[in-house]
């Protein structure tokens, strides 16, 4: 029997967000999205008509962009991000999203659903059984696990969240395959049942003639922001709950403690914090600041996406950050762009965690833990005396990212995938 490749196969992605929306996932999903249909494949998107980083904004129900058809499904959204809100926000999505991939679906079509809203999967598990199609998983996060361990709803929802991790988990394992960005979230979906041969490891990435190496001096917006003569210390993109902001904030205060002491000239006074993004820590953050009357950051709101490499290369130094326990949970995706940007990392997270192990693999930086801002403030210190130190781990984060995190090898990896899928036999 000969078997059609993959460019004649339709596939049906589901995610909340897409382009033109800039939040990761959406990148994400657009990169693919448009990647698929540049090699002849049908792709429709079920997405909202929302975007993530403006609350009033409702694009429009149905358009075709880069011969890639997009279908955005109403959905609730709330005027502030409260759980209830959210709660409301996904159940909306579920249902019309749902509705649509019913109406759409049909048999031998390929359904990619993320995990924005959580939990897609229990939605389109069975809907991809009755229709004939095939279902992959692509998780960015681990839900509800991310939820318990972050405390929400506190010991009232953990009965609710055990019976979704185990409907979760039925959806899973009825899945062609899982698809997840790191080695750790692929132990923990083993742990959880998840056999090894339902399980893919493709690893988030940037795009690197998106993202060249740009050099500081001259850049736009450091000219800008009034941050032309200084070194940048820069954490850019989600302000989400699962990132420490406790260290760095506790590092910028004693960063100005000192600096309030050094001498005129010392490298302390060239010092400068830059936050550029939003999400659910985004006024949190800006009202430590404020408290703390500390002048030495500025907090500013996503940039456009044509401004994103001028924005990386902005920075003198990246931060990432990730709380221990939510390793093989989640993998923060914005080390891609900064690696690409070919800018030194400090990580603060644990050092036994993927980002750490990348870091150490590119030797590109440093990782902290979290709690200990004394180091952070040292790690900063250290590189802002030395150039020559900087550029050194800029240019091997660089040459690592184009050996293993280019957007061309995750699209080759994906196609690949795709075409072992489309082979299998259609579930009865």
């Amino acid at each position: 029997m000969t078997v059609a490749p993959i460019s004649s196969k339709r596939v049906i992605l589901l995610n909340r967000f897409f382009f033109p929306d800039q939040s990761p996932t959406s990148e994400l999903l657009s990169d693919l999205a448009f990647a698929l249909g540049r090699v002849g494949c049908r792709v429709m998107v079920i997405t909202s008509r929302l975007r993530y980083d403006d609350r009033t904004a409702k694009l429009s129900s149905r358009e075709v962009a880069r011969s890639v058809e997009i279908r955005r499904v109403w959905s609730f959204r709330s005027k502030a991000d409260t759980l209830i809100g959210r709660a409301l926000e996904y159940l909306s999505f579920y249902l019309s999203a749902g509705s649509c991939l019913w109406q759409s679906a049909g048999r031998g079509d390929i359904i990619i659903a993320k995990t924005d809203p959580p939990l897609l999967s229990i939605m389109a598990a069975p809907i991809a059984r009755l229709k004939g199609a095939r279902l992959i998983n692509w998780l960015q996060d681990l839900f509800p696990e991310v939820a318990v361990e972050l405390g929400v709803a506190g010991a009232i929802g953990r009965p609710a969240f055990h019976l979704l991790r185990r409907l979760r988990n039925r959806s899973l394992r009825s899945a062609s395959v899982n698809v997840v960005p790191g080695s750790g979230m692929a132990k923990t979906l083993e742990q959880e049942g998840i056999a090894p041969q339902h399980i893919s490891v493709i690893a988030n990435w940037s795009d690197g003639k998106l993202i060249q190496p740009i050099p500081s001096e001259g850049n736009e917006l450091r000219r800008r922001w009034g941050l032309a003569h200084n070194v940048i210390v820069a954490y850019a993109g989600n302000f989400g709950r699962a990132h420490d902001f406790d260290t760095i904030i506790e590092a910028m205060t004693q960063h100005q403690q000192h600096a309030t002491l050094a001498p005129a000239g010392d490298i302390m006074h060239q010092i400068a914090f830059l936050f550029v993004g939003g999400g659910a820590q985004h006024k949190a953050l800006e009202r430590e600041i404020t408290v703390r009357k500390l002048v030495n950051a500025q907090v500013h709101p996503y940039q456009p996406r044509e401004l994103l490499a001028t924005l990386l290369g902005a920075a003198d130094i990246h931060l990432v950050s990730l709380r221990p326990e939510l390793e093989g949970l989640v993998v923060p995706s914005k080390i891609y762009g900064i690696i690409a940007a070919a800018r030194p990392v400090i990580f603060i997270g644990s050092p036994i965690g993927e980002v750490a192990r990348l870091i150490e693999h590119a030797k590109c930086g440093f990782t902290v833990e979290p709690e200990d801002s004394k180091t952070l403030l040292d790690r900063i210190i250290k590189l802002a005396k030395n150039h020559s130190l900087m550029k050194a781990m800029g240019t091997k984060a660089r040459l690592a990212f184009e050996h293993q995190w280019d957007k061309p090898h995750a699209m080759a990896k994906w196609l690949s995938l795709l075409d072992v899928t489309s082979k299998r036999e259609v579930p009865d």
